[in-house]
């Protein structure tokens, strides 16, 4: 059985709701993000960051999974897939995917700013004084801008085992994520569906420019 390995980005869940955060100005939601997503925001004003969030966590109950999640879904009845996603939304996991990697953390879980391994589920607000076992402040489960990325040495030894790489709705510009693609081995099938792609078609890499769902009927035909 084949390995698809699917890289998605922001542009994977717009077509369902889910706001991009990051405005044309880059400010997300109007804050600028160094405010909101970063240690050191959350050191100066931990309200305002967990609002920031919540606002998050409460649009997820809005939101449904299209269907580009779910075409990558049904990709499992004949494929090996692993998603590793830099969106921090669940939308892989209800459309039915049961192999996601989340780069960058997941709105539905919380940890200790005490103990990095202290993680939990977590669907409702995140309020000051909401705390661990041990009494430290609950914090949102993400990778804010200045933290590592644990899952990328991860998500890069699952690229080494691809055999066909999807890319989808990503800038291609967030690093460590948009190294991933040099470390798939030469010469397997990539295809990247971005409506403004930030790569052309290169002889490596099939280029659509098409939003998610579009994008993915078409690689859905170059896999038949």
């Amino acid at each position: 059985m084949k390995h698809i390995v699917v890289l998605t980005g922001a542009g994977m869940s717009a077509e369902s709701g889910v706001k991009t955060f990051r405005d044309h100005d880059g400010l997300w939601e109007g804050h600028d993000v160094m405010q909101v997503a970063s240690p050191e925001g959350f050191r100066q004003n931990p309200e305002l960051v967990l609002d920031f969030y919540n606002q998050r966590r409460r649009q997820l109950k809005d939101v449904k999974p299209n269907q580009a999640h779910k075409d990558l879904a049904a990709l499992e009845a004949d494929y090996k897939v692993t998603i590793i996603t830099q969106n921090v939304d669940d939308l892989h996991e209800r459309a039915g995917s049961s192999n996601v990697i989340h780069l960058h953390g997941e709105l539905l879980k919380v940890r200790s700013t005490g103990n990095y391994n202290d993680i939990k589920t977590w669907t409702e607000d995140i309020n000051l004084g909401d705390v661990c076992g041990k009494g430290y402040q609950l914090r949102p489960h993400i990778v804010w801008f200045g933290e590592d990325v644990p899952e990328i040495e991860t998500a890069v030894n699952i690229c080494y085992t691809a055999d066909i790489l999807i890319i989808i709705g990503t800038s291609m510009q967030v690093y460590p994520a948009a190294s991933l693609i040099n470390y798939v081995q030469p010469n397997i099938d990539i295809y990247y569906i971005d409506p403004k792609p930030a790569i052309t078609n290169n002889g490596k890499v099939t280029v659509i420019a098409k939003p998610a769902t579009e994008g993915m009927k078409d690689v859905l035909s170059f896999l038949k």
